[in-house]
């Protein structure tokens, strides 16, 4: 006898019509096991994966509350250190004396004080200007880009180019501000450490995103390099400029053109 029917000789035996409902309960009872185990798991999995982006959202909030509370320390120094010295002596040039002076004097005293006001103001107003230009507050975030592209090719030293096609719709102040920062701080990076001899910013709306394309030709960074960065302990400027844009639920990434000889760095929003 072959083993295959021993097999068939034994299941048929164990198989009968009383103890087929048996093994068939058992079946059944088995899958559910098995069923039930596995939505567990899933479950488990789910609520591990919701902690981990209450996380991650935790620390992105963390670093947009870090970088908050650096602008408001540069903020209170500059006024601190600048504005403060010329307010002070401005008010000793208006001191009691004045009274007692006689009219020349006070003339070129008030003439003085002027002077001094009217650097503190032009002052307050470049600091006014670094917190929210007034072409981002007045026309918003397509023409700020491009004033901004227009002073830097003014400039002489990198040819500049910026062109969008559409003012589809305005994000709130707040948002306009976070990505005007954040594409000034790349162009920063970019002129600072690339060595390009030109920068080109193309921004249009696509199936109601907002995006930018920021192209030049000098050293940049491929997509690798950038996550081999952002996961050093280092380059926290670059961490800042990705926790951002994952703060407005935003992406980035960085290629490089071989064709043009050219990196390109590609931001959306939503």
């Amino acid at each position: 006898m072959s083993l295959c029917t021993a097999v068939a000789i034994s299941w048929n035996q164990l198989v009968s019509p009383q103890t087929a409902p048996i093994i068939f309960l058992l079946l059944v009872a088995l899958l559910l096991c098995v069923l039930f185990f596995y939505q567990y798991r899933i479950k488990a999995f789910n609520a591990k994966l919701m902690t981990l982006e209450k996380k991650q959202q935790q620390l992105l909030l963390d670093a947009s509350l870090r970088y908050q509370e650096e602008e408001r320390k540069k903020l209170s120094a500059n006024l601190h250190d600048d504005a403060g010295p010329l307010l002070a002596t401005a008010r000793l040039y208006l001191s009691d004396q004045l009274l007692e002076q006689d009219r020349e004097t006070q003339a070129k005293t008030i003439a003085m004080t002027r002077s001094i006001l009217d650097e503190a103001i032009g002052l307050v107003r470049s600091i006014s200007h670094d917190l929210i230009p007034p072409t981002l507050k007045n026309f918003g975030l397509h023409s700020a880009i491009n004033d901004l592209i227009k002073k830097i090719h003014g400039a002489g030293i990198v040819s500049a180019t910026a062109t969008f096609t559409s003012y589809e719709k305005r994000y709130s102040e707040e948002k306009e501000l976070l990505i005007y920062r954040i594409v000034l701080e790349l162009i920063n990076n970019i002129l600072k450490h690339s060595h390009a001899s030109f920068i080109d910013v193309q921004q249009f709306w696509h199936q109601q995103h907002y995006r930018l394309l920021i192209s030049h030709n000098g050293d940049g960074l491929t997509q690798q390099a950038f996550e081999q960065i952002n996961n050093q302990p280092g380059g926290m400027g670059l961490k800042n400029i990705v926790g951002r844009i994952r703060l407005l639920e935003g992406t980035i990434q960085f290629e490089r053109e071989p064709a043009n000889n050219t990196y390109v760095i590609k931001i959306s929003f939503p």
